[in-house]
C-alpha cells in the first residue's frame, strides 16, 4: 500500500479533485477504498496527491500542458516512457507503453524501449530523443553536443523546450511514485541480502576467495 494515507471521497472538498474522482472512478465509488482504473492501475496516485489540493492542481495542469504541446506526441511518449524505464518506475513505464500503443506505435518499437541503443526500428530523430532522455534522466542533464544537434536539425527551439520539460516532469513523477510506493511501484525493495545457508555462521568469504592468504 502507499506510504502516505489515501484521502477518501468523504474528506474531499476541492472541486477539481472531485472532478477526477468522478471521472476516473465513477461517482458511486470511493477510490481510496474501491481501487482500480480503466488502465488496470490501482489509482492511488490520485488519492495520495489529494493530500494537498495545490499540489494536485499543479500536477494536473502539467498533464494538460503536455497534451496541448505542439511537440509530436510520439516523440513526447518516447521521452516519457524511456524516463520511466530509466528511473526504474514500473508505473510510468507501463502507463506510457499503453499510451504509445494508443497512438498507433508498433509493438516492435514499444518493446525496444529498454534496449533502444541496439534497435533499428527508430528514426534518427527518435534515437536522438531517446539519447536525450538518457542524458536528462541518467546523466543529470549532461547531453552530448551531437545529440542536441540532431534535435535542432528536426525540431524547433520551442519543441525542444517542451520535450525537455515534459521528460523531466515525468522523471519527477517516476521518482515520486517509487518513493511513495504508488500504483505499480508499490513493490518491496529488490536489493536485499540473500540469507546464507543454515550453519554458515560468520565464515570469512574474502578468505575463501584468496585461498586463506
Amino acid at each position: 500500500m502507499p506510504r502516505l494515507r489515501e484521502i477518501p471521497r468523504a474528506e474531499v472538498t476541492d472541486e477539481r479533485i472531485l472532478f477526477f474522482y468522478d471521472h476516473l472512478f465513477a461517482p458511486d465509488r470511493d477510490p481510496a477504498v474501491d481501487h482500480g482504473t480503466a488502465t488496470g492501475s490501482p489509482g492511488d496516485w490520485w488519492t495520495v496527491f489529494a493530500q494537498d489540493p495545490d499540489v494536485f492542481r499543479h500536477a494536473v495542469r502539467g498533464f494538460a500542458l503536455y497534451r496541448n504541446a505542439s511537440l509530436d506526441p510520439v516523440l513526447r511518449e518516447l521521452g516519457q516512457c524511456r524516463a520511466g524505464w530509466a528511473r526504474g518506475s514500473q508505473f510510468v513505464f507501463s502507463q506510457h507503453c499503453k499510451q504509445m500503443r494508443a497512438l498507433g506505435m508498433s509493438e516492435d518499437r514499444i518493446q525496444s524501449i529498454p534496449h533502444w541503443q541496439t534497435a533499428d526500428c527508430y528514426s534518427e530523430l527518435e534515437r536522438a530523443v531517446l539519447a536525450y532522455t538518457d542524458g536528462l534522466v541518467l546523466d543529470g542533464g549532461r547531453v552530448p553536443d551531437r545529440v542536441f544537434e540532431i534535435l535542432q536539425k528536426h525540431l524547433s527551439d520551442k519543441e525542444i523546450l517542451q520535450l525537455t520539460y515534459i521528460t523531466c516532469m515525468y522523471e519527477m513523477h517516476a521518482t515520486m511514485s517509487r518513493a511513495l510506493r504508488l500504483e505499480f511501484d508499490d513493490r518491496p525493495e529488490p536489493i536485499v541480502e540473500v540469507a546464507a545457508p543454515e550453519g554458515y555462521g560468520t565464515r570469512d568469504i574474502s578468505a575463501d576467495l584468496t585461498g586463506g592468504s
